[in-house]
């Protein structure tokens, strides 16, 4: 059974109708990555898999019992409140310091638990939510833009380590970016999303579709294959991350 299954979704706010017609589902393991330009409906498709938003036609299928993990784009904390990682990580629940560690290990920052928030910097501090999200063993991980405000680099190595989570975890991953040239080559299927599903499959077949070069260019194709190279040799180089949008 698919962990979600979105079958003829429409969300409206007012008269303004922000998605259409939406089907998809995630299946276990998974990595998806949903691309559109903004006020394509992205959030609200996230905000509808979680229940935050409800469906004007159309559901929202979870698997029973499915648990889910979120990433959101930008959490503030008060610079002046004095909270460590774990003391943040432990407002999640009932949750043990051995939990809080196991899961910033997975996260890939394993020795912040005694830092303070305000300290962290800001590639940390999106490891810090991962970890968060990641407490309760999540069947799935939900991103919304989560690499906002990273640079470049940071944000190739927070995709990286979403891969190595999927891998030790076994989770899947359904993230919401605008970072085409990176997330691209992170992810199993890729849908390209703009008020209704303009078309999805494979990041290569995606890169190449009519639909999607209309939003976004043809640029993106080369800057994928060139992120796939430096990704293989798991180093960075600036020129090759330009994304046509």
């Amino acid at each position: 059974m698919s962990l979600v299954a979105v079958k003829n979704l429409s969300v409206a706010y007012g008269a303004n109708t922000v998605l259409r017609n939406v089907d998809f589902n995630l299946e276990p393991g998974e990595i998806v990555t949903i691309v559109g330009p903004n006020g394509s409906g992205k959030t609200s498709l996230l905000r509808a898999i979680i229940g935050a938003t409800k469906p004007t036609t159309g559901k929202v299928t979870l698997r029973p019992g499915l648990k889910i993990g979120y990433v959101p784009q930008r959490l503030h904390i008060d610079p002046t409140l004095p909270i460590t990682v774990e003391r943040f990580m432990r407002l999640a629940g009932d949750v043990s310091k051995a939990d809080c560690q196991a899961a910033l290990q997975t996260a890939g920052v394993p020795d912040l638990l005694k830092r303070q928030m305000s300290q962290l910097s800001g590639g940390q501090f999106q490891r810090v939510m991962l970890a968060r999200a990641l407490i309760n063993r999540p069947d799935v991980l939900l991103l919304d833009e989560a690499t906002q405000g990273l640079d470049q680099p940071g944000s190739a190595s927070f995709y990286r380590q979403i891969e190595a989570v999927r891998r030790e975890t076994g989770c899947a991953v359904l993230m919401i970016s605008h970072e085409l040239h990176v997330v691209m080559s992170a992810s199993d299927r890729v849908i390209c999303l703009n008020g209704h599903v303009c078309c999805e499959g494979a990041p290569e077949i995606v890169a190449s579709a009519p639909e999607y070069r209309a939003l976004f260019g043809s640029g993106t194709g080369g800057a994928l294959a060139l992120y796939r190279h430096d990704h293989d040799h798991d180093h960075d180089h600036p020129h090759s991350h330009e994304a046509a949008e």
